[in-house]
């Protein structure tokens, strides 16, 4: 069993920043979705274990930056720090892990098998 902790999130205005936390309690796979209301689960990006290779949605490389830390061998707190933010970024943001190889299926919310609280981030105008 994997536990997912998330934290941060808020109101911040278009062109600011907010960092999200996820801790974990392994070694793993870690990405982050958002689901905005009426819409489905999108990719954010995801990490791979190591923390040295990363993947982002078109709609937010560039502005988005995922990142880990290890507090000991297994335990780690997984970052999605948010800069110049959109409107259109409004949403809740989970964050997720699976035992999966950091490829194409990464991107599929179905592939992974455990799942944070979900937090709420809104922008505003």
């Amino acid at each position: 069993q994997v536990q997912l902790v998330e934290s941060g999130g808020g109101e911040a205005q278009v062109g600011g920043s907010l960092r999200l936390s996820c801790e974990v309690s392994r070694r793993i796979l870690v990405g982050w979705f958002r689901q905005a209301p009426g819409k489905e689960r999108e990719f954010v990006a995801a990490i791979h274990s190591s923390g040295t290779k990363t993947d982002y949605a078109d709609s937010v490389k560039g502005r988005f930056t995922i990142s880990k830390a290890y507090k000991d061998n297994f335990k780690n707190t997984n970052y999605l720090q948010m800069n110049n933010l959109k409107t259109e970024d409004t949403a809740t943001y989970y964050c997720a892990a699976g035992v999966l190889n950091f490829g194409s299926a990464m991107r599929f919310p179905d592939q992974y098998d455990y799942w944070g609280q979900g937090t709420q981030v809104t922008v505003s105008s």
